[in-house]
């Protein structure tokens, strides 16, 4: 899910000038990169060793995507010594919040209000104007949501919402 970018040069973008989604990291591309972000610039060997108690890998896995994540952009790398020192092109928060705008605009067609109905379990009730917004199905489950609830909770003896129990 590439988008075009608007210029050739900065994080993430490959030489077709094609923007690399954080979402395309593969499972290990984001460990190194969890492991990088706290650090700020390390070597293979420090984020090796980083990853080590919970996902020991070769030095020479580690090198190569490193290498992959240098030439999707993603971080950058600087010779120091025989070795190299990565840093990342993007800030952990910015990844992040990259991330989530390319899943509520793929997901919930743009409607944020939709995904944290989504993540709440659908119990939210969402105005008339998002639910047009929503996917087919993600409507439907909401509507049968909203539709169903009861306007005013039965609350047990001890003070709690019955409807949670």
């Amino acid at each position: 899910m590439a988008v075009r970018a608007t210029s050739d040069s900065g994080p993430g973008v490959n030489e077709g000038g094609t923007r690399r989604s954080i979402l395309e990291l593969a499972p290990l591309e984001l460990e190194c990169m969890n492991t990088l972000w706290p650090l700020g610039e390390a070597s293979v060997r420090d984020i090796q060793t980083g990853l080590a108690p919970t996902l020991p890998r070769a030095y020479t896995t580690i090198m190569t995507i490193m290498d992959r994540l240098a030439q999707k952009g993603i971080v950058v790398r600087r010779k120091a010594g025989r070795a190299y020192l990565y840093r990342p092109s993007l800030s952990a928060e910015q990844a992040r919040a990259h991330a989530v705008a390319q899943i509520v605009h793929g997901f919930f067609d743009g409607s944020a209000e939709a995904l944290a109905a989504h993540l709440s379990g659908g119990m939210i009730a969402l105005p008339v104007a998002a639910t047009a917004r929503v996917p087919r199905v993600r409507r439907r489950a909401t509507e049968d949501v909203v539709q169903t609830q009861p306007a005013t909770a039965a609350k047990s003896p001890a003070g709690l919402d019955a409807t949670l129990l």
